[in-house]
């Protein structure tokens, strides 16, 4: 059954993006509604789950990469244990390594802002996974300082692919019941990768050559999120979205579209997948995403003020100094006297954990106190901590302490506030028509202020030592 562009919509204009369509919503509706204006959408669990963990093994990827990479700085910049030649090192060398997979992901927001909506959310899921396993491998095999930045910069672009890309994908497919709960999940995941590299690091910082080992127990990883992106079907709301355009066959779109939508719903939906479909192209129909969206169009309005939003949003999540913190954590807590590596990556462990736990509650509250409240009394705390940070070093660094409850109160606030806010905002103002263009601008703005604010750490560190040595 084909949709009749001249036939009644079978919702109101108020139904879009309800239960019904298992897609995202009207141009001021928010992508993470939890309304139901029907009867709950019929789905299986076991059905639901994929869509949302292969795509959600990307964001595991991205925080595994930022704690192992806080380990592997320790590890090779020691002259017994990095089991190379070159590991004498200069704070802007260390920069780079850190900051590398950054500007790998600005080149892959790029990347995605050009050709996402061509190829689809699925197919840029799968580059992504080949990336990351690629990069992950020439980085462990290093031979010398340039491969090893290769190896990141392409590690970098999988990231960029998969924070745009993710997101888009768990919202397209997830049933409308469980669709914000999953989204916030994928930050969870983020911060669980975390955890999990700062405790693979913390086994691999004392063993020779471990910061190869550190970026080798990863390589599983990305061959089972691209094995199952390509055994998970694109998004129905993709398909039909270029069957509306015209671009290709729009019967087999539509086809392929329904047999989509019966994967991901399992078999309660065999029955009504046909009318869900008709049902979707209506309400793409009906708010205009029949007409592709142009460029000019991002910077104009309504849209011009949400990207002016997200802009600031994810600008002020990272010049507060949240790379640099997650990071350098290892090495800010040896200059607080935990001179042993070991030690130092497990205080970094229990860092990952309590930024998983907040992360957690940040969860469970966000809609019941509101994000404005949460934002407010995020940074406010985040204010306070970086001062105690910057206090240490420059007026108590023998009072170690100081580091530790700075760095602890961080990561607390950060979790409560920026953390979870920043990306569920960005994925509720952009209009449908144009949210995938303007995610990837906030992606791209997002990765630039973090590489930059990442490379610029480590020589700041070595320049405020200097100015203490002369004095």
């Amino acid at each position: 059954m084909g949709f009749d562009p001249e036939k009644p919509s079978s919702v109101s204009l108020g139904q879009v993006g309800d239960s019904s369509s298992g897609g995202i919503s009207l141009v001021n509706e928010p992508l993470i509604k939890e309304e139901n204006h029907h009867s709950p959408e019929n789905y299986s669990v076991l059905a639901a789950i994929p869509p949302f963990l292969f795509p959600a093994l990307g964001a595991l990827l991205f925080g595994y990469e930022i704690g192992a990479t806080s380990c592997a700085t320790i590890s090779i910049k020691s002259p017994t244990l990095s089991g190379i030649s070159w590991y004498n090192l200069s704070s802007v060398d260390v920069g780079i390594i850190t900051s590398g997979s950054l500007y790998g992901a600005l080149i892959g927001s790029i990347v995605a802002f050009s050709v996402a909506d061509i190829i689809g959310r699925r197919k840029e899921l799968i580059l992504a996974a080949f990336l990351y396993l690629v990069g992950a491998i020439v980085t462990a095999a290093a031979p010398v300082f340039s491969v090893l930045i290769t190896g990141r910069l392409m590690y970098g672009i999988g990231v960029g692919l998969t924070m745009h890309a993710a997101p888009m994908y768990i919202a397209e497919t997830a049933p409308s019941q469980i669709r914000g709960r999953m989204i916030s999940l994928k930050e969870f995941f983020t911060v669980l990768g975390m955890v999990g590299g700062y405790g693979i690091g913390s086994l691999w910082v004392t063993v020779t050559s471990g910061w190869r080992y550190m970026y080798a127990t990863i390589i599983p990883l990305p061959v089972i999120m691209g094995i199952g992106m390509c055994w998970l079907p694109a998004s129905p709301r993709w398909l039909l979205l270029r069957s509306l355009q015209g671009k290709g066959n729009v019967e087999s779109l539509q086809q392929a579209a329904i047999k989509s939508l019966r994967r991901l719903r399992g078999s309660v939906v065999v029955d009504s997948s046909v009318e869900q479909v008709n049902e979707i192209l209506a309400e793409l129909s009906s708010v205009g995403e029949d007409k592709e969206a142009t460029l000019g169009e991002i910077f104009q309005g309504k849209c011009l003020k949400a990207l002016t939003i997200a802009g600031g949003l994810v600008l002020l999540q990272q010049i507060t100094g949240q790379p640099s913190v997650l990071y350098y954590a290892p090495s800010i807590l040896q200059t607080a006297g935990f001179s042993a590596a070991t030690d130092a990556t497990r205080i970094s462990i229990l860092l990952g954990l309590l930024k998983l736990v907040m992360t957690g509650v940040a969860v469970i509250v966000i809609d019941r106190l509101g994000r404005r409240p949460l934002l407010v009394c995020g940074v406010s705390g985040m204010m306070i901590s970086l001062f105690l940070m910057g206090s240490y070093y420059i007026f108590y660094n023998t009072v170690p302490a100081v580091a530790v409850v700075a760095l602890l109160l961080y990561v607390s606030c950060y979790q409560l506030s920026f953390g979870p806010i920043g990306w569920l905002m960005i994925s509720e103002i952009f209009p449908l028509k144009l949210r995938g263009r303007g995610i990837s601008i906030a992606v791209l703005v997002n990765f630039g202020t973090n590489a930059l604010v990442t490379f610029a750490f480590s020589p700041l560190k070595e320049l405020e030592y200097c100015s203490v040595d002369l004095e």
